[in-house]
């Protein structure tokens, strides 16, 4: 009998309606086709990869698409599809909902509507919305609304505004990139500062955050804006959590872990975009990893996200 321990906080659900959606405008995310998905196709995935429960989000680009009307329709469709599969397995399954950023109004009442009505765990939003970052002032309404519920807030990256590397898809270098420039962004400007209710985590362990992070600091504090200290830059950078998605290897584990808070780095798989086989080879190192204590691999498995997910406590299965 093998017991499932994990919870997964980087797992993708792929809605019919958003299939079609994408399929209908010619998209892919990023450069990458979208998989088949089903739950019963991922329950067995994360029996095999000893995963209790996988907190699911619909991936960049997201369900504001290129012509940019759909979004609020697409939205529902898509959070009220992931309600049902949550509601159907409760154990199993959780759920970020969808934000039609950029449009704010809309954003709020979708997340009031998710948040309350759905019950879901949270929200994603993609990294940057048609080259719009998280930090932008026109969000503050929404970080205000989040924070006051203290909300998590699960952020993907998207394909920053530049053309795509040939024979490059955006998974395998700018998603890192754009998730590094969303959160420095949200830094900068003073949103980590200013909502310290809100509980957001950053895909694949942050991009490369957690290894350029004093670099910021010190750049801000020395060259950017001289009244502000490396120190106070840093402590806003550690309010992040961080995923381990397709980030836990012997180069990435050790700044990860070095610069994380305890209890921020959370597990995760990125499937289905991210095959089983890449699932099994980075929980192959997290496993091995030499420096990491049986109270953090636990943490990691699934204590942090208890906390930031109390519904699951105890959701420990056997298969």
């Amino acid at each position: 009998m093998t017991e499932l321990r994990r919870i997964d906080v980087h797992q993708h659900i792929v809605p019919p309606v958003w299939r079609s959606a994408l399929a209908e405008r010619g998209l892919t995310s990023g450069g990458w086709a979208v998989p088949p998905w089903s739950p019963g196709a991922a329950m067995a995935m994360m029996d095999r990869q000893g995963i209790a429960t996988g907190i699911l989000s619909v991936t960049s680009p997201g369900t504001v698409l290129a012509d940019g009307g759909s979004g609020p329709r697409l939205a529902r469709a898509v959070n009220e599809f992931g309600a049902e599969v949550t509601a159907a397995h409760p154990d199993r399954f959780g759920m970020f909902a969808s934000l039609p950023l950029p449009d704010v109004d809309a954003a709020l009442a979708e997340a009031v509507y998710a948040l309350d009505d759905l019950a879901a765990d949270g929200v994603v939003v993609m990294s940057n919305v048609h080259g719009k970052y998280l930090g932008d002032p026109d969000f503050e309404p929404l970080w205000q609304e989040l924070d006051r519920r203290g909300a998590t807030v699960f952020v993907h990256p998207a394909q920053p505004p530049l053309p795509l590397l040939d024979g490059t898809p955006a998974p395998m270098a700018d998603y890192v990139f754009d998730t590094t420039r969303a959160a420095l962004n949200m830094t900068l400007n003073g949103v980590m500062d200013r909502y310290r209710a809100l509980k957001v985590i950053l895909s694949h362990g942050g991009g490369f955050l957690p290894y350029a992070a004093y670099r910021f600091a010190g750049l801000e504090a020395t060259t950017v804006d001289p009244n502000r200290s490396a120190e106070s830059v840093l402590t806003d950078l550690k309010r992040f959590y961080f995923d381990t998605a397709l980030a836990a290897s012997p180069s990435s584990l050790p700044a990860l872990l070095a610069f994380a808070e305890p209890g921020h780095v959370l597990y995760g798989s990125d499937w289905p975009f991210a095959s089983e086989q890449a699932g099994s080879y980075f929980n192959g190192f997290l496993q091995d990893y030499h420096d990491l204590t049986p109270g953090r691999s636990a943490d990691i498995e699934r204590g942090s996200a208890e906390v930031l997910f109390p519904r699951l406590a105890g959701t420990v299965l056997a298969r």
